[in-house]
């Protein structure tokens, strides 16, 4: 089988309103689709499944898996030589109440952090959009050749709706009895050359992330990368890489726990800012900055935070235009410039924008 023939029978799946997830781990030469045999919607009980999981930003919500034992799993080569036309993203600019919404958002967010005494909340925004000639089969394609170092994905579930996105942040990866992490903090557009200049609170950011996920693992051996600069489509981060040891399977439910949600795209502590989110944010997150990925599947699990994300709304589509929820968000210190964290979620936006299709 091809991509062509594998993205066809997506296709078909969607049109029949049958479940299915295609995907490209970072670090793979092929690509997975899994095709579940049936619609109930299935839940995690323990983490010791194993299937492809898509769990919500609250952890209180429940974690969907496609399990493995009920699903047909294709895998194919990645092909070479794509090409495909990105949409002009002048047909999709932001519009005034949104960036006013969300400077108020980030002034209130810290005001939060001064009041309390607290050191990072991560908030975002929804932004809708219209896309002309939606078509899968491109959305995908246009992924692959945009994103090849990102964990790109198309999920659907005709409970749930579809999502997509290209993210360049693990969560978790476990392969026997070791695994891997990253702390991913601090945004610059991507102009060439990955021989850049960090200010102070980017970097201070980026060391609070490095340092809660470094209390979270005092019962593994760990070993930690100097920062380094990591490229993400048209956007650069601050990245630590978190390896650790002598690491049992068992223990993989606990370390979810205790890493999900991320300071990343939440907080320290994790608490208080994952309250004042869902309080303020004024929309629900649902799966954006959650979890997805391959889970206990051959000896391992890689596991990716959901980011550069949007939901396509196939109920609201007609036949001239789809809409589209995309979710931006930055990370908030008391030293934030509203105006600033604005223009990084602009930046941020142009990760999905850039593989819509909108025109002939």
């Amino acid at each position: 089988m091809d991509l062509d023939k594998l993205l066809l029978n997506i296709e078909k799946s969607r049109i029949a309103d049958k479940p299915f997830v295609i995907y490209k781990n970072p670090d793979a030469s092929n690509i997975k689709a899994l095709f579940p045999n049936k619609k109930d919607l299935t839940y995690i009980k323990d983490l010791t499944e194993s299937g492809f999981v898509f769990a919500p930003f609250d952890n209180k919500d429940k974690t969907i898996i496609f399990p493995v034992q009920e699903c047909e799993i294709v895998s194919i080569d990645t092909p070479d030589n794509l090409t495909v036309v990105n949409s002009d993203l002048n047909d999709l600019l932001n519009n005034g109440k949104s960036k006013e919404d969300h400077l108020s958002l980030v002034k209130k967010g810290i005001d939060f952090l001064i009041k309390n005494n607290l050191k990072k909340v991560v908030l975002s925004r929804k932004e809708e959009i219209e896309i002309d000639h939606f078509d899968v089969k491109l959305l995908f394609k246009n992924l692959l050749v945009n994103y090849p170092e990102a964990f790109i994905y198309i999920w659907f579930h005709p409970d749930i709706g579809m999502w997509m996105g290209a993210s360049p942040e693990t969560l978790v990866k476990v392969e026997d009895n070791h695994f891997e992490t990253m702390a991913l903090a601090g945004t610059q557009n991507y102009y060439g050359t990955l021989d850049v200049t960090w200010d102070k609170k980017e970097k201070q950011e980026q060391q609070l992330v490095t340092d809660f996920i470094v209390s979270q693992l005092n019962d593994f051996e760990i070993k930690l990368s100097q920062p380094f600069s990591k490229r993400a489509g048209n956007l650069i981060h601050i990245c630590t890489e978190i390896q650790g040891s002598n690491f049992s399977i068992n223990e993989l439910g606990k370390l979810i726990n205790n890493l999900h949600p991320t300071p990343a795209v939440c907080g320290l502590p994790k608490k208080e800012t994952k309250e004042f989110i869902i309080d303020n944010e004024n929309y629900r997150r649902e799966f954006y900055t959650g979890f997805l990925g391959e889970l206990n599947t051959n000896n391992r699990s890689c596991l990716f935070v959901n980011l550069r994300c949007m939901q396509i709304n196939l109920e609201l589509s007609s036949s001239k235009s789809t809409k589209v929820n995309l979710y931006v968000g930055g990370g908030i210190t008391v030293s934030s410039d509203p105006e600033k964290e604005w223009v990084e979620t602009v930046s941020k936006s142009k990760v999905m924008k850039k593989v819509l299709w909108v025109k002939d």
